[in-house]
């Protein structure tokens, strides 16, 4: 553990967010617009003539562009942002809270953010979340927790919704480098008056969200006719797509320009300019339409799970974010996965003998996957209240798309083991 002094205070979830402060607003508008012209972001409302805050604002989350995209399809009104801590760290805790954010932790119960929002809609505001928590693997809708309606039904304000396109496809997660010439589009609309969020059953609320926050990029590229036609444009695709469809083999994939392929057997496939992936030479094509590899990947691990044959166990290195000030770096430890939950074991600071801290399959809905986070290659995070703890791996065999599909089954597959009690 290095000897450099570290603040082990952990963030103030408590503490009243502040509105966006008005002096920056202009200047942030202006960035937003200048960061999505050259995409040339249309913006299309519904029912959103004299909607006058309160509201809560559901949108889609793609990349970072997301957060040009939303001020513009709010304008001329300011707001407040859920954001993660990770923003806090990067860019300091004065200037995000200038900018009216919310700081939290992803797929953790958070009764302290729910208290803020309360707060931000009784003062009369705007609140945005992005409730997939995370950036699109391959460009496709996540399932929404539970917890979306719940929200809804709480505050009683109404809901608009902010569907985007585009912005995965100009810089996608596994390949952050952007993509000129993608077209960038919004639709904004009024899903619920505030009426019908306190008075619809929470499973209809639920399926609404879902419905009007489902997208899947390479389809409406398909669609569109769009071209994008950079040499490396599926450099990096090998980490949402880490299992040979050809051979079965996990953990053998590889891209290079505009091409991925199998180190088992052999197997290559091209990524088109318009999205679409093309078996080369004696390779059958299989998968055209990328989501559908991804889906095929999640399939084999439900299927793993179904027959007791998945269990994973591999050394990490622990790395913690207990506020906003710093990283703090706590060696290595093993990560076991199974269906009970994750357990990681390690060293934590001030302790001087490893402890286990276990997160049970039924109470983690999600986890959040990064692909080169910071240069540091790729990870997951497990939270608790008061810190997240990002897990790299130290030995082959570590896939966080694969554990994602398996923390999402396993607890869809305890949720309903309870629901049948």
């Amino acid at each position: 553990m290095s000897s450099k002094k570290i603040d082990t205070t952990p963030f103030d979830r408590k503490r009243e967010p502040p509105r966006q402060n008005p002096l920056i607003m202009p200047a942030l508008w202006f960035w937003s617009w200048l960061s999505t012209r050259s995409g040339k972001l249309r913006i299309r409302k519904t029912d959103m003539e004299g909607l006058k805050p309160p509201f809560l604002v559901l949108a889609t989350h793609h990349a970072f562009m997301d957060f040009y995209v939303t001020p513009l399809c709010l304008f001329p009104h300011r707001a407040n942002y859920v954001s993660e801590l990770e923003g806090f760290e990067y860019y300091g805790e004065w200037p995000y809270r200038q900018a009216g954010c919310l700081g939290t932790r992803k797929f953790v119960n958070d009764l302290a953010l729910v208290r803020n929002i309360r707060r931000c809609m009784d003062r009369g505001g705007i609140l945005v979340l992005y409730p997939e928590a995370r950036y699109a693997n391959v460009g496709t809708s996540s399932l929404l927790p539970p917890s979306t309606a719940k929200l809804i039904h709480y505050l009683k304000v109404p809901v608009v919704t902010i569907n985007m396109r585009g912005n995965y496809l100009q810089s996608p997660i596994w390949n952050l480098r952007k993509r000129k010439g993608v077209q960038l589009e919004a639709d904004v609309q009024q899903l619920l008056t505030a009426e019908q969020a306190g008075s619809m059953p929470l499973d209809e609320i639920q399926a609404a969200v879902q419905e009007a926050l489902t997208y899947d990029e390479y389809a409406w590229q398909a669609h569109t006719g769009m071209v994008i036609d950079v040499p490396w444009r599926a450099e990096g695709l090998e980490h949402p797509l880490y299992q040979c469809p050809a051979c079965g083999t996990e953990f053998q994939m590889s891209s290079q320009g505009a091409e991925i392929f199998c180190g088992a057997c052999g197997a290559r496939w091209r990524m088109t300019e318009y999205g679409q992936l093309q078996g080369v030479g004696d390779t059958p094509t299989l998968f055209s339409h990328i989501p559908d590899w991804y889906e095929w990947e999640r399939r084999q691990v439900m299927e793993a799970l179904a027959w007791d044959a998945y269990e994973e166990d591999m050394r990490v290195r622990v790395q913690s974010l207990p506020n906003a000030v710093n990283f703090i770096e706590l060696g290595e430890g093993r990560l076991h996965h199974g269906p009970e939950g994750f357990a990681l074991t390690f060293t934590d600071y001030g302790a001087s003998e490893p402890s286990t801290l276990r997160f049970p399959a039924q109470s983690t809905f999600s986890i959040h996957t990064e692909y080169d986070y910071r240069g540091q290659g790729e990870c997951i995070t497990l939270s608790t209240p008061d810190n997240t703890y990002f897990l790299y791996p130290l030995e082959e065999g570590f896939s966080a798309t694969k554990l994602q599909f398996a923390t999402e089954a396993l607890w869809q597959r305890t949720t309903k083991k309870t629901a049948n009690i």
